[in-house]
């Protein structure tokens, strides 16, 4: 174990799934935008957004560099939208990572539509060549009705820019999308317009969770109080509804988050009818699908 570790964390700290072999890098505290109603990520009162002082984060890399050498290959800037940071800081962070940990070879960051507005594809290209070359997404939705509802604070065409733009770019998407977030009132034009969001984007990597409330609903009943689950029967017609949509070249699906009854890997779309027979057989015979049981959801 290293002693004095070289990294100030404010707990509690998240990363995606993917990233659990990855330094977590905070240069940010909290999320910029924190008003989601379905997020109960960054509402503790220690993780009220912040930018991290750039001297502290160049010190941390700095030592890390000293402690860790070249045993750290990927990096993750934390928190919630490392991109909320101007080009010049990014860039300046991204060179001291190369410079100091010289093994590196993925840096990785979440990242808010909202934060692209105002950079360029030319700067998207600039951050890219520096180190950053994956992005997670969370559109949540492509309906600008459950948007509004849920407080997104995003639009269709805001989610669609900024995916463009990212291609444009040649940042890898991994784009997630929350299963029920709609309801029972919105499940079909959740379903529809998220399928047509993903296709005009055609992202590398898709993911879908389903929405839960670990904290309770009270928060996210709010804003949308005409709000009904969607019981796992329901859940499984909604993303049935989702694939059948799709038109996909190669896009990396993955339906494995704790949060998900039904475990589904696949590429789409040349294994979208094997991915719809699977979920076809856990509506028509939920015994056989092999479910994950709710005491093994982690939620």
């Amino acid at each position: 174990m290293i002693q004095n570790f070289p990294i100030r964390y404010v707990n509690p700290v998240f990363r995606p799934p993917s990233e659990a072999q990855s330094l977590i890098l905070p240069v940010t505290n909290g999320c910029s935008w924190n008003k989601c109603t379905y997020c109960e990520m960054y509402t503790a009162p220690q993780k009220k957004f912040q930018v991290r002082a750039e001297d502290e984060t160049l010190d941390a890399i700095r030592r890390c560099g000293e402690q860790m050498g070249e045993q750290v290959q990927r990096v993750f800037l934390g928190d919630g939208d490392a991109m909320v940071l101007s080009t010049r800081r990014l860039l300046t962070l991204l060179a001291a990572i190369q410079a100091q940990l010289p093994s590196v070879r993925r840096i990785s960051s979440y990242c808010l539509p909202r934060n692209l507005r105002n950079k360029s594809v030319q700067e998207l290209q600039e951050i890219r060549a520096a180190g950053l070359t994956l992005v997670y997404v969370g559109a949540e939705s492509g309906d600008d009705e459950v948007l509004q509802k849920v407080s997104k604070g995003e639009t269709f065409e805001s989610t669609r820019e900024a995916l463009d733009k990212l291609g444009s770019a040649g940042i890898t998407r991994s784009v997630m999308l929350l299963n029920g977030l709609g309801g029972r009132l919105l499940t079909k034009q959740h379903a529809a317009n998220s399928a047509r969001l993903i296709n005009l984007t055609q992202p590398e990597f898709l993911a879908t969770l389903v929405v839960s409330f670990p904290q309770g609903e009270d928060r996210f009943r709010q804003g949308y109080p005409q709000w009904q689950p969607l019981n796992q029967q329901e859940l499984f017609g909604e993303i049935e509804q989702f694939l059948e949509a799709l038109e996909l070249k190669r896009t990396v699906f993955r339906s494995d988050h704790a949060s998900n009854w039904l475990v589904l890997k696949g590429v789409l779309g040349a294994e979208k009818e094997r991915l719809l027979s699977e979920v076809r057989r856990a509506i028509g015979d939920p015994e056989s699908a092999r479910l994950r049981p709710d005491w093994a959801r982690g939620l």
